[in-house]
């Protein structure tokens, strides 16, 4: 039996639109949340055109045009944009009847080369009995016939499984949503044997150890702790019929060991620092989850996730900023401040989940617009982006 997407209804329309462009084909990314019982797709988003890329450079009769390093740095950027409990669940290619023959491999190649680039950034071990499965979506623009397979990523040689496609209004408007607000304090030694400060490396190290605390943190929500295998909505506060985009909150606080108990015999390294990175303020973090009896340990892991990647992203966009104002050689490394990126969320229509994305202090209203328009294929009001934090050094 395979597995069943439950996929919101905007989605066939914008596919269907997009049919009508196709100039021979068009791929893009399928973004939502899995669960152990059922899928749920909730955003579909076209790969972004090349700037140097003219409408005819497309080869009309193959797909081995298909670049894959493009659309794999484009699921990079969009995972960046989703907060906990969303990911890049799959790929779509919409592509005229001669080309539906390589459609498959196509998809296979890049669903595969996807999780690859997203893996390699994630500071989280995914669980055991995590749905590994990832959706391929061909679609004729022809036809408009529409075709759904799964692949394992866990396994390289895994082949295609048949999976449902179901569409479904309000799918995800009265969705529910964890907020954290965390305290970050995190110290990290530079080794004076570390060859000309690697700092991106070292932070990311820094990172590891810090992300591991979070993992083995408290949660307590609502002020409470609550058993993992319990529904996260109990009587009373469960939703009947509400297609009303309005999530219900959870309040969330973390709460991490100050050190180890007895029971943990640890043994203390000495090594020669010449410098270290503080990382301090309080970050806005949040994840959303389905309302399909979600379970405890289900919004709990995707609020882990979330602090962890904001972190961590935060920290990747900030040498991006670096080197492209500063160069990556730069000897000078005395007494530095940098103001992290703050988090900012957008709404989507017709749903209760808000996509996130980073602004520096002085990024104008225009920059988050043009980036909303070109990642995710959605216009954004400027009075609908809510700069989530304060500015903190």
């Amino acid at each position: 039996m395979g597995r069943t997407y439950f996929v919101e209804e905007a989605i066939g329309q914008y596919l269907s639109d997009l049919s009508t462009k196709v100039k021979p084909y068009v791929t893009g990314l399928l973004i939502g949340q899995c669960s152990p019982q059922r899928d749920y797709v909730i955003r579909a988003v076209r790969t972004p055109p090349k700037e140097d890329q003219k409408e005819d450079v497309i080869s009309p009769l193959k797909l081995a045009s298909v670049d894959e390093e493009w659309i794999t740095t484009h699921a990079s950027q969009v995972s960046r944009m989703l907060p906990g409990g969303l990911l890049v669940l799959g790929v779509f290619i919409i592509a005229t009847p001669e080309l539906s023959k390589d459609s498959q491999n196509a998809l296979r190649k890049l669903i595969f080369s996807v999780e690859k680039s997203l893996t390699k950034r994630r500071l989280w071990k995914p669980a055991e009995e995590e749905v590994s499965d990832r959706a391929a979506l061909q679609i004729c623009s022809a036809t408009k016939n529409v075709v759904c397979r799964t692949y394992d990523v866990q396994d390289p040689k895994s082949t295609a499984k048949p999976a449902d496609w179901k569409y479904q209004s309000a799918l995800s408007a009265s969705w529910l949503a964890l907020d954290c607000t965390v305290n970050v304090n995190i110290h990290i030694p530079l080794l004076a044997t570390s060859p000309n400060h690697d700092l991106e490396k070292n932070t990311k190290n820094g990172l590891n150890r810090w992300s591991k605390q979070i993992e083995d943190g408290v949660f307590l929500i609502n002020g409470q702790v609550k058993d993992d295998d319990t529904e996260l909505l109990e009587g009373p506060k469960k939703l009947r019929g509400n297609t009303q985009s309005s999530p219900q909150f959870s309040d969330v606080k973390v709460l991490t060991q100050l050190s180890q108990g007895l029971s943990h015999r640890s043994t203390a390294t000495v090594q020669v620092c010449s410098a270290s990175i503080n990382l301090k303020g309080a970050v806005k973090c949040r994840a959303y989850i389905h309302n399909n009896k979600p379970k405890v340990k289900e919004a709990i892991q995707a609020l882990k996730r979330d602090i962890i990647n904001t972190l961590s992203d935060r920290c990747e966009i900030l040498f991006e900023d670096l080197i492209i104002n500063e160069g990556p050689h730069r000897k000078n490394f005395e007494r530095e401040y940098h103001v992290l990126p703050q988090r900012l969320f957008v709404p989507v229509a017709g749903s209760s989940v808000m996509l996130s994305d980073y602004k520096f202090g002085d990024e104008a209203t225009g920059e988050i617009q043009e980036r909303f328009v070109e990642m995710l294929d959605q216009s954004v009001q400027a009075e609908d982006i809510h700069i989530a934090e304060e500015i903190n050094t």
